[in-house]
This record gives structure tokens, C-alpha cells and sequence, in this order.
């Protein structure tokens, strides 16, 4: 229904305004237990232990969850994990609210299933995000991450600065947190990539990791758009610093090989590029982390996920789980229960016990 019915309607009008129509909608889910009970049990897949995913001292029930991006403000945690999410990624929160880049900052790339976008970090603010958690604590049913940025009004030259507004934003959201995702790779806030660099990135993560000490555990997000020595090198931090994995990856700023004509792309200008043209972007930067950092960290792939095989393929490439956030736009709420149950009949055609013995196998 979704594919011929509501999605017309939704890309009808304008990205963001579809964005807020659906936060909307689900705003009696968030707040109806009783109806949550019953869209769980049609939409959520059946328990199934061949898909459980044990990491960072959590339980997924699948390894299929949602991206930061699309609950910024944490307003439906309880409403996408009846959608079939195993795990919601909040924000990106900064320190600081702030409000949205200019309009428009959002656009639909429809002939290649994409989206661009440069809000910007838009958000309330890490300490209202925090309480909004707080209340809605044991009641989302599925781990809950928190994805934290730098706030706008803070130089990016200023290292001290940098490193002091992120561990406060850290520090606002730890408690409400199963874990936390550094978010140094946006394209569309100035100047924040440089925080990739092997210097900046120590400098920054070792105080964050310090104050973590594992609880919770705390991952970083890269770019898609690194060079492969630059990763090197970030890896390389995360793997000094103790870091409990990677979330590979976030929005390109490339526009290769797109069906959508120049003309349009070049009228929207900047921004991040998500959906299915960073697909295999992102199984090279999920593989290439894998190989560099061994078993034993945890990586969350992103990137074009829409079905199962595009999932299997980031667990094949060495995923211990997998966000999706444009697939979720073009596929719709069905979209989580569809890829686990795919997963679960590909494991068992697969002849293996569990999804994680496939991890890193392709």
C-alpha cells in the first residue's frame, strides 16, 4: 500500500513538510501503548535467535535499525521500534539547539532513490533530547543510540572549544544512552570533516572515550568521502582509544554516476547525498574497517539498505549491524520487518545457526 498509495501522496509535497507529516502520524503510536502492542505484532518480525545480535554488552533482536536523521529531537523512539526497528538512532543533538540551514535544505533525488540533504544539525538541544529520553525510558523495548555533533556557534578552529562542547554534549546524554555515536563526517556543518584527521580525531576522542570507559559504549561515524589513508588513520585512533566500533557510513558529498540529470542536481548544490548511490561506497569503507580493526570492535554499516540483499551484503562485508534512513523514505514502515525476515531466510539457506557467523564471510 505504501508504494502506490502513500508515498505518492508524500512526495507530493515537499521533502521536509513529508518529513513532518510523518513524524505526525506517528505521533499516536509514540503515545498509545495499546496500539504500539498491535502494529508490534503486525509489523515487528517474530522473534528469531538465528537474527539476535549480542555486541557492546547489548541484545538486538535484529540487526536492522534506524539511522540518525530521522527522529532528531528522539519524538518517536517508542513508535519506529514498534515499526520493526531492533535499535533508533537519535539526532544528531548538539550542545547548543540550534535550528535548520536555510530552506530549501532538503531534496528528493527520486530516479536514484537518493536524498540531499543540509539541515545542518537541527535540534533542540542535548539536554532537552535527554530529558524527552528520560520519560520515554523502558518503554522503547530496543536499544536506543544517541548521535552527537558539534554545535554550530562553536569555531572549528577553536580545538579546546571543539573538543569541551562535545564532551558536554556527551555528558547531557550518557545517562539516557545504550550507546553513543560521535558524529565527526557531516558534510553540512562547516569545516566539521577536519575532525577526521588523525591529530583532531585523538584529540577529540581520547577525553570523550575517557570519560566513557565503555558505559556507554562509544562509536564514531566516518565519511564516505575519505581517502583510504585518511581512514587509515582514523581507524587507527579508534582503535588506540578503545573505541567499541564504527558506523560507516555517513552522506556523501560525491554526485557520480547519477541517473537524475545534471542540471537538477547541480540546482540543488551541497549537501549530503544518502540512499542508494552510496551503497557500495559503503560496503568498500564497512570491508576496509573490518580488515583494519579486526573481530572484535562493532561495525554499524549505513548506505542503501532498501532489502535484505543490500544488508546481507554490509554483514557479508563485515557489519555486525546495519541502519537504514533513505530506504526507510522510499520502502516505507514495512521496510524493517521485510528486510529481518529476508535475513532470517537467507541465514537459513546460508545453513548457518546465526546471521552473526556470516559477518565479515563475503
Amino acid at each position: 500500500m505504501y508504494a502506490w498509495a502513500l508515498r505518492p501522496l508524500l512526495f507530493a509535497v515537499p521533502p521536509d513538510v513529508a518529513h513532518s507529516l510523518a513524524l505526525a502520524a506517528l505521533g499516536p503510536l509514540e503515545h498509545g501503548p495499546r496500539l504500539r502492542a498491535v502494529v508490534r505484532g503486525a509489523m515487528a518480525p517474530p522473534r528469531d535467535d538465528r537474527l539476535v545480535v549480542r555486541a557492546m554488552g547489548l541484545e538486538f533482536a535484529t540487526p536492522v535499525g534506524l539511522a540518525a536523521g530521522f527522529d532528531k529531537n528522539a519524538l518517536r523512539p517508542r513508535a519506529l521500534s514498534a515499526l520493526g526497528f531492533a535499535h533508533v538512532e537519535i539526532g544528531t543533538v548538539t550542545l547548543v539547539a540550534q535550528e535548520a540551514n536555510p530552506r530549501p535544505n532538503l531534496f528528493r533525488l527520486s530516479a536514484d532513490r537518493a536524498l540531499v540533504n543540509r539541515l545542518g544539525f537541527p535540534n533542540e538541544g542535548a539536554a532537552a533530547v535527554a530529558q524527552r529520553l528520560r520519560a520515554a525510558r523502558g518503554e522503547v523495548g530496543v536499544p536506543v543510540g544517541v548521535s552527537i555533533g558539534k554545535s554550530r556557534v562553536v569555531p572549528i578552529d577553536d580545538i579546546d572549544a571543539v573538543v569541551a562542547d562535545y564532551t558536554s554534549a556527551f555528558d547531557a546524554v550518557r545517562d539516557v544512552a545504550d550507546f553513543v555515536v560521535v558524529n565527526v563526517s557531516s558534510p553540512n556543518t562547516a569545516g566539521l570533516r577536519t575532525m577526521q584527521a588523525k591529530e583532531h580525531a585523538r584529540a577529540l576522542l581520547r577525553p570523550i572515550a575517557a570519560r566513557a570507559a565503555g558505559c556507554p559504549p562509544l562509536l564514531v561515524k566516518v565519511s564516505p568521502d575519505m581517502e583510504d589513508g585518511q581512514l587509515e588513520d582514523l581507524l587507527a585512533v579508534v582503535d588506540e582509544t578503545g573505541l567499541s566500533g564504527v558506523v560507516a557510513t555517513n552522506t556523501t558529498i560525491r554526485r557520480m554516476g547519477l541517473a537524475c540529470s545534471a542540471r537538477r542536481v547541480e540546482s540543488i548544490g551541497e549537501g549530503g547525498l544518502s540512499g542508494a548511490p552510496l551503497r557500495a561506497r559503503a560496503l568498500e569503507v564497512v570491508r576496509r574497517t573490518r580488515a583494519r580493526l579486526g573481530s572484535k570492535p562493532v561495525i554499524i554499516g549505513v548506505g542503501g539498505v532498501e532489502r535484505a540483499e543490500h544488508a546481507m551484503a554490509l554483514v557479508r562485508a563485515g557489519a555486525n549491524l546495519l541502519q537504514l534512513y533513505t530506504g526507510f523514505v522510499y520502502e516505507g514502515p514495512g521496510a524493517p520487518g521485510r528486510i529481518a525476515r529476508g535475513l532470517a531466510d537467507m541465514v537459513q539457506r546460508d545453513g548457518a545457526r546465526s546471521i552473526t557467523e556470516l559477518v565479515g564471510v563475503g
